[in-house]
């Protein structure tokens, strides 16, 4: 059975790997309003730091969302680290429909905070000269490029908090999962060449 971890693990035990945690998160998504750069600090929870953010797609834009995820997925196996500015564990993105409109979901779990990741992924297109599929949600700001708070703002007023999180190797960063497993590549290889 999973342990729940206290709202801010600090302590080697908190932080222990080894122990599945779940976390429950108040409605506010904090657990004691402190203010970062553009708006409230989110917790790091045992599944890291993440957000999911849900919006209306402007009309006719889903097979252009659908493209970028091409797009995403062939920049990753032309250059398997395009994106790690951005300390990305795992992303899942979401076209369903309510009513007549489509909405996308996008959810992503980080190592960075919240304010980090957001800047961190203006830079890193802005850098790379590439758009973002976020450009086809209504009220996304056209100058995102040069203007990191309105992007942030967007991102954060779509945010819809989690009130669960669990961690099956609560806190560990994807360095760290990444390191671990190049050690196991490792020992393996020496292994065979033992026997």
């Amino acid at each position: 059975m999973a342990t729940v971890a206290p709202a801010t693990p600090s302590t080697p035990k908190e932080r222990d790997w080894t122990k599945p945690q779940a976390m429950a998160i108040p409605k506010e998504g904090y657990f004691k309003l402190q203010d970062g750069r553009y708006g409230p600090v989110y917790p790091r929870t045992p599944a890291c730091y993440g957000f999911t953010l849900i919006a209306k797609i402007k009309p006719g834009r889903e097979d252009a969302i659908r493209a970028y995820g091409k797009t995403i997925e062939k920049a990753i196996a032309d250059l398997p680290e395009a994106l790690a500015t951005l300390k990305l564990h795992y992303l899942r993105w979401v076209l369903f429909d309510i009513g007549k409109d489509t909405y996308f979901m996008y959810q992503g779990i980080f190592d960075t905070d919240f304010d980090k990741y957001t800047e961190d992924a203006v830079a890193l297109f802005t850098k790379l000269g590439v758009n973002t599929t976020f450009e086809n949600l209504e009220g996304f700001p056209e100058d995102w490029k040069t203007n990191v708070p309105a992007f942030v703002k967007f991102v954060r007023e779509h945010q819809c908090p989690s009130f669960l999180e669990y961690g099956e190797y609560p806190f560990v960063t994807a360095d760290e999962i990444k390191k671990a497993l190049k050690l196991k590549a490792a020992f393996a290889d020496m292994l065979d060449l033992m026997q």
